[in-house]
């Protein structure tokens, strides 16, 4: 188990490096579009991330995504006592899913969106898992999250099995399941508000 998470780890980190290179082209060019988020019907593998997020073909309708939902793997990680906590058991609303680390730049970016849209979206489920291993530990983690303000519920991916349930190989990554705990669309990258808008427009259950 440790090799694995070790292995995973590095993986992640140089993923990091490559994505991070790709934000900065993207935000000399200008903010990030609105249309970047993809519909899936299966988890992003971790080979073919990069791929899928460069694609111009990733913007699909709305009939598509009802067309093209799948359940979303469970997972297994842990409140701030250590009490295990499983993705299953938000499933009933819908829900922003959300991987990042307190080190991520990206991440931090897009938190403040995230904490508005938490507190404005009483319908709406959220959950920031902290890919917590390696350089990243609970307590920097925590601290970031009482500096800042944030209340938005945070879980802590200590055995790394969330990350490696997803595929994640890039922070941040943004999932928006339906309520019925189906997978709706998904993010690479630090997202905008409108973007993030988009993704709730997406599984809000309809008026």
């Amino acid at each position: 188990m440790k090799d694995r998470k070790t292995l995973v780890l590095l993986v992640l980190a140089f993923a990091i490096v490559l994505a991070g290179a790709y934000l900065l082209y993207d935000r000399l060019g200008s903010q990030y579009a609105p249309d970047q988020l993809a519909v899936e019907s299966t988890p992003v593998p971790a080979d073919t991330a990069e791929s899928t997020a460069d694609s111009g073909d990733t913007q699909q309708t709305a009939e598509d995504a009802e067309a093209q939902r799948t359940a979303a793997p469970d997972f297994t990680a842990y409140d701030a006592d250590g009490n295990a906590v499983q993705l299953s058991d938000y499933f009933g609303k819908p829900l922003v899913l959300n991987f990042w680390a307190s080190w991520c730049g990206p991440c931090k970016s897009e938190m403040p969106a995230f904490q508005q849209a938490y507190e404005q979206e009483d319908g709406v489920q959220f959950l920031l898992v902290n890919m917590t291993g390696g350089r990243e530990t609970q307590a920097d983690a925590e601290a970031l999250l009482e500096e800042e303000g944030y209340t938005f519920p945070v879980l802590f991916d200590l055995d790394l099995d969330a990350a490696m349930t997803y595929g994640v190989t890039a922070l941040p990554t943004t999932y928006f399941l339906d309520a019925e705990g189906n997978l709706v669309a998904w993010a690479q990258g630090a997202i905008n508000e409108q973007t993030l808008q988009q993704g709730l427009d997406m599984i809000r259950p309809a008026a």
